[in-house]
Formats: C-alpha cells, sequence, structure tokens
C-alpha cells in the first residue's frame, strides 16, 4: 500500500464517521479523497473512479433530501415548516454538538405543528420527522458504502 493509498484510507474512515456522527460532511470527504488518489495514481483508472465516486455522492445527497422530505409532505407538514426546521437544526449543530441538529429538526417540528393542528398530531408529526432524519441518515450512509466500495477495489485491485 502505497501512500496516497493511505491517505484515501483515512479520508474514507473519516467520511463514514463523519456521516454516523453528523460532525464532517461525510460524502464529500469520501470525494475528497477519491480525488487525491486519482491525482497521484494519475490514471485513467483514478480518473474514472474520483467521477463514478463524485456521482455517486451528488447522487446521495439528492436522494438524502428529496426521500425524506417527499414523506413528509405526503404526511401534511407544510414547506415553511420544513425550512423553519431545517434552519433550526443547523443553529442546534453548533449549540448541541453532534445531537444538536437532530433535536434542533425535531423540536422545530413539534412546536411548529403543536400551534398548527394541536398536542395530538404534532406528535405525530414528531414522529414522522425522526423518521425522515433516520431515513436520510441511511441513505447517506449506503451512498458512503457504495463510494467506498468503489473506491476500495480501485485501491486494491487496480
Amino acid at each position: 500500500m502505497q501512500w496516497h493509498d493511505l491517505i484515501a484510507v483515512i479520508g474514507i474512515v473519516a467520511g463514514l464517521i463523519g456521516i454516523v456522527t453528523v460532525i464532517l460532511p461525510g460524502l464529500a470527504l469520501i470525494v475528497v479523497a477519491s480525488w487525491i488518489w486519482a491525482f497521484v495514481e494519475s490514471s485513467l483508472l483514478g480518473w474514472v473512479v474520483a467521477v463514478l465516486v463524485t456521482l455517486i455522492g451528488v447522487a446521495g445527497l439528492i436522494v438524502k433530501f428529496l426521500v425524506p422530505g417527499r414523506r413528509l409532505k405526503d404526511h401534511g407538514l407544510p414547506n415553511a415548516h420544513l425550512l423553519i426546521a431545517l434552519g433550526v437544526a443547523i443553529v442546534g449543530f453548533f449549540v448541541i454538538p453532534v445531537v444538536g441538529a437532530f433535536i434542533g429538526f425535531v423540536l422545530a417540528i413539534y412546536l411548529l405543528e403543536l400551534r398548527r393542528i394541536g398536542r395530538d398530531s404534532a406528535w405525530s408529526s414528531s414522529i414522522e420527522a425522526l423518521k425522515a432524519v433516520g431515513l436520510s441518515l441511511g441513505i447517506e450512509l449506503i451512498a458512503g458504502f457504495i463510494m467506498t466500495g468503489v473506491l476500495m477495489a480501485a485501491i486494491l485491485f487496480g
């Protein structure tokens, strides 16, 4: 294993940890690791792998937001509530490291829905928001694993 292979593996591990802990931009770290590896490898295989990993990462990000967002819209949550909750999640991320984004998103959904439709339905909406957060994390993790598989296959067998 060469030094640039090790750098790529470190980038992959940091990316997967970033996805799970929501501290680091996980998919972006894996993409950057693939481009560094491709640049140093300087081969057709390297460039094809970097482009493929990037496309998988972009697709993962798009699906990560579209699928859970669609489920929440189907549940009847207004777009404005989703946008406000996303803003609160961003603030929560900085106020309470690691779990603040989850807490902020779900709490914002609950409070907004409490005001709009009452306690029982607000709790139901909050449960749906929790499911959406879990689904989003799962989608990102699956994309990260696929990206990892592509890059590791190129490193080990290329």
